[in-house]
């Protein structure tokens, strides 16, 4: 054997060794966010998805679904590799996916996904099990839902608006209980719970053999910086890769500065301020010319190009006009004057008190701009910022009263967002109407495509005539992406404000 082909024959073997090896390596680094709000526990446990997008942070690491919104489909299967609708309607079959494991090692299974959703008590929990007869498994690999009527938004309101169809683990769920299971969750994501130091960082490490794929990146770390000038300094400083919420001059600053890059993303993320006691006799928020004049004194191309750098889609509606069934409401104008007008012709010549003012922290300086608009035409209110948790669960509860500064991301269609926050029963609803109310349990039997869609419409324009609520936008969400980053994962997902899916973000080297 001469020299050369020696020399061929050792660097083949030695390539022939090297590529199973460079194959089989696994998740590396680590890679760090800045997160604007504080992590709640319980946005660990998909049973308690408050109809927000904030817990889909987490829910897309630590958590898989039957199907979910993915990269270029709506819909993806993921535990579920398939499903079928009877043609009356009223059943859906699923197929779970085979080889598809909990973090604990133990195959998903049909009654896992039945446990799941009978233990499901968060958005729309009631109109999901109000409407669903039974939950079948014929076998470990199927699971089949009875309706008890036709309902064309089952898969939507199953899949996409709630946290029913995310799956937990039946058996570790009874083994340690629901407080143990915030504590430590266990899903089928492919990312795994390793800590949680309440106020200060979540930390996950990747789950290897996660049925789509190996994540890239070893470690996530979520660490909680309210502030937002700090954010700002961790990613320049290199101590977090990803910053979430990076408005006005600090976004400016973001898109500036060598070697980071300002993320901006249009989100279904709608915001609206809610008169929350026009339902109640006496109060200024009852007269409907009160509730106008609010909505024509606020500036929101200034607020706009303040806040969000122009980025922001302004809006007639408190549902995104990208949704399914939207219908495109007028603009306020911004009218000062007529806005005096008609609280002298409401009985407020000298302006009126208008209470107080609550909001999610993370959005105080919005706020701190509405009032002040408010201000200079008479409406007098006071601003009070509330830690996400605690804003979304009182607004739950109905303990918050007079203006509340609402919005979600969460995915949907008009439907849902109309159930949540619009029908008298909705989880975040402190009042309705009766003709509104009407109309919405009549489309939600409806099959005709074309006439379901007139009735919602008819619902939208009605909540705009009411002046129920006052429309701000739909957020320009505007975050910073450091230099170790090749794929933050942000805007991979239509209409979703994180990054994700986790499984597909990568480091620059990797």
């Amino acid at each position: 054997m001469g020299p050369r082909i020696a020399l061929t024959l050792t660097i083949a073997l030695l390539v022939g060794l090297l590529v199973p090896a460079l194959a089989a390596a696994g998740p590396e680094g680590q890679l760090t966010w800045a997160v604007h709000v504080s992590i709640a526990p319980t946005w660990f446990d998909p049973a308690e998805t408050p109809g927000i997008i904030t817990p889909y942070m987490f829910l897309y690491a630590l958590h898989d679904a039957m199907l979910k919104p993915m990269p270029g489909n709506p819909q993806a299967p993921s535990l579920a590799e398939s499903w079928s609708v009877s043609k009356d309607g009223l059943t859906y079959e699923f197929v779970l996916r085979a080889g598809a494991k909990f973090h604990t090692g133990e195959p998903v299974t049909a009654e896992d996904v039945k446990f799941s959703f009978e233990r499901y008590k968060g958005a729309a929990a009631k109109s999901l099990k109000d409407r669903v007869a039974a939950v079948e498994t014929p076998d470990p690999s199927r699971v089949r839902f009875r309706l008890k009527s036709a309902w064309p938004d089952f898969l939507i309101f199953y899949t996409s608006a709630t946290g029913a169809g995310w799956i937990v683990p039946k058996k570790y769920v009874e083994k340690v209980g629901d407080d143990g299971y915030k504590k430590a969750p266990v899903g089928a994501g492919p990312y795994r719970f390793v800590s949680f130091n309440p106020g200060v960082e979540l930390v996950m490490e990747a789950f290897e053999t996660y049925w789509r794929k190996t994540p890239s990146i070893k470690r996530l770390v979520f660490r909680v910086v309210p502030d937002d000038s700090t954010r700002l300094a961790m990613l320049k400083r290199g101590e977090a890769d990803i910053v979430y919420s990076v408005r006005g001059a600090l976004g400016e600053e973001v898109a500036r500065t060598p070697g980071l890059k300002l993320a901006a993303m249009v989100l279904p993320a709608s915001q609206w301020l809610v008169f929350a006691d026009q339902w109640k006799p006496g109060s200024p928020w009852a007269d409907r010319r009160v509730r106008l004049a609010a909505n024509l004194a606020i500036d929101r191309k200034a607020i706009n190009q303040a806040e969000t750098l122009g980025h922001s889609r302004l809006t007639g509606s408190m549902i995104p006009q990208d949704f399914e069934f939207a219908w495109v409401a007028p603009l306020y104008p911004y009218d000062p004057a007529q806005a005096r007008k008609l609280l002298a012709e409401a009985g407020y010549p000298n302006g009126v008190d208008a209470g107080e003012y609550f909001v999610d922290v993370a959005y105080s300086s919005v706020g701190e701009a509405v009032v002040n608009y408010w201000k200079a035409v008479g409406i007098r209110a006071q601003v009070r910022p509330l830690e996400r948790a605690a804003f979304f669960a009182q607004y739950r509860e109905k303990k918050l009263r007079n203006v509340i500064a609402s919005g979600t991301a969460a995915f949907g269609n008009a439907a849902t967002r109309l159930e949540a926050f619009v029908h008298s029963k909705g989880i975040f609803a402190y009042g309705g109407y009766p003709d509104i109310d009407g109309l919405f349990e009549e489309q939600a039997g409806e099959l005709d495509r074309k006439k379901r869609e007139a009735i919602l419409h008819k619902i939208q324009q009605l909540v705009h005539e009411k002046v129920m609520y006052a429309p701000i936008w739909e957020l320009g969400w505007l975050n910073g992406v450091g230099p170790r980053v090749a794929e933050s994962g942000l805007g991979l997902i239509p209409m979703h404000a994180y990054s994700a899916p986790y499984e597909d973000l990568k480091l620059k080297g990797k």
